[in-house]
């Protein structure tokens, strides 16, 4: 009887460690090597050839940036610091020099190199909301 026992206590340790062990190695994932489910638009860019003369301790940097409707953005250009947008939400009338006003609604934005000089203004019911990635100045 105890020898029946002790193999009893045997196999169902066994059980568990095996258990174990087919669960710990099912539930370890192979680590990914290509991209699964993933999709992309690009939404603009702009050619850095001609913009900037050095990178060297410049950041790229990304903001959300708000303008509350009626707001305005002074008049300024992109001479050495290229720009990309992408609005989110309201409405943005871009007054650019020597060239016909935009508008951009979500989903619209603008690439702003050297030669662009603007303002702008919130031009929407509710604010303006816009992702910004630019080149500033130190």
């Amino acid at each position: 009887m105890r020898r029946n026992r002790k193999v009893s206590i045997l196999v169902g340790v066994f059980t568990i460690v095996l258990a174990f062990l087919v669960g710990y190695a099912s539930g370890q994932r192979k680590v990914p090597t290509e991209n699964a489910g993933q999709s992309e638009q690009l939404l603009r860019s702009i050619d850095l050839t001609n913009e900037l003369d050095s990178s060297q301790g410049r950041p790229l940097r990304m903001r959300k940036v708000t303008l509350q409707p009626g707001g305005v953005l002074g008049m300024h250009n992109h001479v050495d610091r290229p720009a990309v947008t992408y609005l989110l939400q309201g409405q943005m009338t871009y007054h650019r020099e020597g060239k016909p006003d935009l508008v951009a609604n979500p989903g619209d934005g603008f690439a702003e190199g050297r030669a662009t000089t603007h303002w702008a203004e919130s031009t929407g019911k509710v604010p303006a909301v816009w992702i910004a990635v630019d080149i500033p100045k130190p």
